[in-house]
């Protein structure tokens, strides 16, 4: 009865047509733990969990690309109790490499772009390349032969060094990895040449001097790095990418409930203590309306399948 009694209340405080959360609220990552999308969804946890007011969980259903976290989201009830904190991989990416079980613009309800982060085209310390010249010469005089790994096929590190060849007229070698620790590790070791890592996975290594970095996929330097220089500084259009991560849940959520999320969401990143730490990070606020998400969405799901289509990437 108390319970009954502290949703209605809750329910009459807020305005909404009927109380919420009336069970708890699960935050599905379509990734191991540990990654940067991990990171946000516990960062974000505690905060929703109190402007919420009830529980909150962080459940990780990796696999597939990201592709069957996303499935179970898109098939949940839209009453706003399962969402999905994902990168661009799962809305944007993968659904041009395989069948997935949803319809990444149709089956998802939108909230926020939470943050996003540029990546940085890295070489090991004992590369004899000290700039971006450097390698597109080095490319021209040597095509398929310099060798860019990457977290996945289809990943945004792939996507990447695709677009930075298309966009210079070079070619080189294409090395995927199962995930970034197995790229760093031979990057380290020279076992590979380069690769466009994220700024937050490749910042530690860069400061210790263990990586060399030559050129950043961002439309501005970053606070970070101020003295690498963007690609369009270079002379390189149409090559700024971003990594970004973001929160939505299944389609059809009701608009109090929506807005409620949304606010919330918000409110718990802009946590000066969460804040602050995603910064230090590399990580850059984002924080958008779930239409200038969805917006958003449509503009990289279009621009993605573009490139897959033109270079003819696949996801072996």
């Amino acid at each position: 009865m108390k319970k009954a009694l502290t949703a209605l209340v809750l329910a009459a405080s807020t305005g909404l047509s009927f109380a919420f959360p009336t069970k708890p609220v699960v935050l599905v990552v379509p990734f191991p733990p540990g990654g940067s999308t991990d990171l946000i969804a516990r960062n974000l946890q505690p905060r929703l969990q109190e402007r919420l007011g009830g529980t909150v969980v962080v459940e990780n259903r990796a696999g597939a690309t990201g592709t069957i976290g996303a499935g179970q989201v898109a098939r949940a009830p839209a009453d706003g109790h399962t969402l999905l904190v994902t990168s661009l991989g799962p809305l944007v990416i993968a659904p041009h490499l395989m069948k997935a079980p949803y319809d990444a613009l149709k089956d998802l309800d939108t909230l926020t772009v939470a943050v996003q982060a540029p990546n940085v085209l890295v070489v090991p310390a004992a590369s004899p390349h000290k700039t971006l010249a450097d390698v597109i010469a080095h490319l021209k005089a040597n095509p398929n032969k310099m060798s860019f790994a990457s977290s996945g096929s289809g990943s945004s590190d792939h996507l990447t060094a695709e677009l930075f060849w298309q966009q210079t007229g070079t070619t080189g070698v294409h090395v995927p990895y199962k995930g970034g620790g197995p790229v760093m590790s031979d990057l380290l070791g020279n076992q590979v040449e380069s690769s466009f890592m994220n700024i937050n996975t490749a910042m530690p290594q860069i400061q210790s001097g263990k990586l060399r970095a030559l050129a950043i996929t961002s439309a501005r330097r970053s606070p970070l790095l101020p003295n690498v220089p963007t690609l369009e500084e270079n002379g390189i259009k149409e090559a700024n990418v971003y990594s970004w991560q973001a929160i939505v849940g299944p389609k059809g959520l009701p608009a109090d409930v929506k807005a409620k999320l949304h606010s919330a969401v918000v409110a718990s990143l802009n946590d000066p203590q969460v804040k602050s730490k995603l910064l230090d990070l590399g990580f850059e606020m984002v924080l958008n309306t779930p239409e200038q998400f969805a917006a958003f969405q449509a503009a990289e799901y279009a621009r993605w399948q573009k490139l897959i289509s033109s270079r003819n990437i696949t996801a072996n």
